[in-house]
């Protein structure tokens, strides 16, 4: 049984930084694509970073793009999301995700696994 579970959100003020981390167990996830996503109260939950295989391509959303950094330790079946210089418009819930194959890596639907999620509040 494949389960996904983040750590590390917490409260933090704007301009700080928090990193989150996702640990995968029930398989082996070297080739999977790993992302993240987050959803604020009363939206819907948007792409934040992806990170493919074992090559650790990444892609961002504009809006964390040079902000936040997402890299993986296949050896730890771990991914993580290096989040600076914060802002309030950053405060969500976290979560991570994983997919064998992933067609449409900004989608949701895209991803078979799904953590519980890690809040994030960025005060100003």
């Amino acid at each position: 049984q494949v389960q996904l579970v983040e750590s590390g959100g917490g409260l933090v003020q704007a301009g700080g930084s928090l990193r989150l981390s996702c640990v995968a167990s029930g398989g082996t996830f070297e080739r999977y694509v790993r992302a993240w996503f987050r959803q604020a109260p009363g939206k819907e939950r948007e792409f934040v970073a992806t990170i493919y295989g074992s090559g650790g391509i990444t892609n961002y959303a504009d809006s964390v793009k040079d902000r936040f950094t997402a890299s993986r330790d296949n050896a730890k079946n771990t991914v993580y999301l290096e989040m600076n210089s914060l802002k309030p418009e950053d405060t969500a819930v976290y979560f991570c995700a994983a997919g064998r194959v992933v067609v449409t890596p900004r989608r949701p639907d895209a991803y078979a696994y799904w953590g519980q999620g890690t809040q994030v509040t960025v005060s100003s």
